[in-house]
């Protein structure tokens, strides 16, 4: 079981454009991830025919960037917002 002070359960300080995606911060790394999926599902982001490639709506490309990208990349692009 992972210890409660790594770096997932420390609260990080959000961009408003991240903020905008997941909630008003600070909240923790595995909280924003969870958000950020959240947010992807309720849109209907993933790819149709691979779903671990993400179609960023207008809200997350603000964080992620316009243009398609894999979910293992996806997590980098994020963490750019975190502080």
């Amino acid at each position: 079981m992972a210890a409660k002070n790594n770096a997932l359960n420390k609260p990080v300080n959000l961009t408003p454009e991240l903020e905008e995606v997941v909630g008003k911060g600070p909240m923790t790394r595995a909280q924003v991830t969870s958000k950020v999926w959240d947010h992807i599902k309720a849109n209907n982001l993933q790819d149709s025919k691979d779903k671990r490639m993400i179609n960023p709506d207008a809200k997350l490309g603000a964080v992620i960037g316009k243009d398609q990208i894999s979910m293992f990349k996806m997590t980098g692009a994020v963490s750019k917002h975190m502080s």
